[in-house]
């Protein structure tokens, strides 16, 4: 029986790691997959293990293995040197002492191979089949977008909810922000669900969440990395208690899915405008208060747009802008 191993940060896990690991389970009865982190990254080194398995649901000649340290003790094992590579070899005989082959598709390989004094199978050594690598993914996380696995998308995707009353302009603004960043959008679920807000049953609400909460998720794994969502999960927990005066329980999963980074609240200070399927101007203006009540209780922070249509416009891109702006990806504490 052939063991084989390969090795490395997978900050963020690609599809380059991926057709390497496709290879080195063509070459090997058993494939070990060590996922190397330390002390210094953000992400999560059992997020990044998630990926991998994720990636790899039915394959039952794989395992992947965490090993977490400390810099200090251990210097970064992503260099190619041959100092460093006898380092980590200790490492590596220590974790696969029965294993024959290592597979990588950096020259460090080579040295692994030497000092562990079993075989190194190259793959990809030119970045020609796949041409991406975790660094430039860090630098630029929406370029790079479509080297990602849907499995790291998920949870790489930039989410932002739009909020507010009805009659605020959540839908215009969507497909404004969805032109002007050319990104993914979710519109509103509940007007399709249900076409009269004076008129609908409390079971609804929870279509309402379960689809909404289902095309979230699709639009994190779609094209772009931005993510624009007109409502969330707390609005339809508002109409839960503003039209029945009872609570919408919705399941953890469901609720994560509509967590965001940045939430817009669309202050109700424009023109309403009843369309026949909305609620009266007084009840519209009490929903803006239960919509409140009901982010505070979840503590959710939101950032106020208020003004003209243009204005919210405006004030919208330039906070969107400032979090794509701080956001690209923070990789390291």
């Amino acid at each position: 029986m052939t063991k084989a191993f390969t090795f490395g940060k997978f900050l963020p896990f690609h599809k380059g790691h991926e057709a390497m690991i496709r290879f080195a389970l063509t070459k090997c009865d058993f494939l070990t997959v060590l996922v190397c982190a330390s002390d210094t990254e953000k992400l999560n080194a059992s997020l990044r293990k998630n990926w991998i398995e994720k990636t790899f649901p039915t394959e039952k000649n794989l395992e992947v293995r965490l090993f977490e340290y400390a810099e200090k003790d251990l210097p970064n094992s992503s260099v190619s040197s041959r100092e460093i590579s006898m380092i980590w070899s200790t490492i590596f005989k220590s974790q696969f002492p029965d294993y024959k082959v290592v597979v990588t598709s950096e020259e460090y390989g080579n040295y692994v191979a030497e000092f562990m004094k079993i075989n190194h199978l190259p793959f990809d050594l030119a970045k020609v089949h796949i041409p991406v690598s975790a660094s430039i993914i860090r630098t630029d996380v929406f370029s790079s977008w479509h080297y990602l696995p849907d499995s790291v998308k998920s949870d790489l995707a930039i989410k932002i909810v739009i909020l507010g009353t009805e009659s605020t302009g959540k839908t215009t603004l969507l497909d404004k922000l969805i032109t002007h960043y050319s990104c993914t959008g979710v519109h509103e679920v509940g007007r399709e669900i249900i076409e009269n807000s004076n008129s609908f049953a409390f079971e609804d609400l929870y279509d309402v969440a379960s689809e909404q909460a289902k095309r979230i998720e699709q639009a994190s794994i779609g094209s772009s990395p931005l993510v624009v969502i007109d409502t969330d999960i707390h609005t339809t927990m508002s109409y839960a208690q503003f039209i029945f005066g009872k609570k919408l329980e919705v399941n953890h999963q469901t609720y994560r899915s509509n967590k965001a980074d940045l939430y817009l609240f669309l202050n109700n200070d424009v023109e309403y405008i009843q369309d026949g399927t909305r609620l009266s101007e007084h009840d519209r203006n009490a929903l803006d208060t239960s919509h409140r009540k009901i982010l505070k209780e979840f503590d959710i922070q939101c950032t106020e747009i208020d003004g003209e249509w243009e204005v919210r416009f405006q004030k919208s891109v330039s906070v969107i802008d400032e979090l794509l702006q701080n956001r690209k990806l923070d990789w390291t504490k």
